[in-house]
């Protein structure tokens, strides 16, 4: 057998790619995991809303910010961090494809967002409702 260099490293690289890549998620899948969260949760767990979950992104929730201070009322469009000012790529995964694509990174941003517009953290039952209202954005109405 004739060893090619460079070969065995090209090789390893796809390997890699493809264990990354086949990791890879969608927001149906951490949409699935919240899911199953909620219904341990709550055995009456009746699925997750667009309508709560608009209702609740653009609502404050006892303080003075809500999800849309920084992130808009159109989550489709960039927005600005309500007390830093830093530019906030839009969040609908219509407008930013690479939301939602990371259920480690979807947790981080809800553990340090509610923290801030909830003083706790978030509900699988809450992430999943404003889940549902960010995926559903972007896509054309069903007539």
């Amino acid at each position: 057998m004739v060893e090619v260099p460079g070969l065995r490293t090209c090789a390893v690289a796809a390997a890699l790619f493809a264990a990354v890549a086949a990791h890879a998620e969608t927001p149906s899948d951490i949409a699935r995991t919240y899911e199953a969260t909620a219904r341990q949760a709550s055995p009456g767990f009746a699925g997750f809303s667009a309508e709560r979950g608009k209702s609740f992104f653009q609502s404050p929730h006892g303080g003075q910010w809500s999800c849309s201070s920084c992130h808009t009322d159109n989550p489709l469009a960039p927005g600005k961090h309500a007390k830093t000012g830093k530019a906030i790529k839009p969040l609908a995964p219509a407008a930013n494809p690479e939301r939602f694509t990371s259920l480690a990174e979807a947790e981080k941003w809800f553990k340090r967002n509610c923290n801030d517009v909830l003083d706790r953290t978030c509900t699988a039952q809450e992430k999943g409702d404003v889940l549902a209202y960010l995926t559903q954005l972007g896509r054309p109405e069903k007539r």
